[in-house]
């Protein structure tokens, strides 16, 4: 085997790893955010129970800043940004649609 194969088969490795990573991480992240919608939709029978409405803008300001501090670097902050902004969108839809149904999940 020529040293450009082995090498190409190294990389090709390296890069399953990679992946294999972020599977794991994936993982993790889709039993994070599906605890997350679960939270939402209590607290939507609650905003429900105190007449306030599911959209709440200083609280999002405030979940942005908090995770915006946990950035690792300046690089990041943008896309983790982006990406919260879509969780964000996500949630609120989430607690629209539990608050149409009057549905609750109380696992604390």
């Amino acid at each position: 085997m020529s040293d450009s194969s082995t090498n190409h088969n190294d990389h090709r490795q390296e890069l399953e790893e990679w992946r294999g990573k972020i599977d794991a991480i994936d993982r993790q992240l889709a039993a994070l955010l599906c605890q997350r919608l679960r939270y939402a939709g209590n607290i939507s029978a609650v905003k429900s129970r105190i007449g306030e409405t599911v959209l709440q803008p200083e609280r999002e300001k405030e979940v942005l800043g908090n995770v915006l501090g946990m950035a690792e670097n300046p690089r990041m902050e943008p896309a983790l940004e982006r990406i919260y902004h879509s969780i964000l969108h996500e949630s609120r839809l989430f607690q629209h649609e539990c608050k149409s149904g009057q549905n609750s999940f109380s696992s604390r």
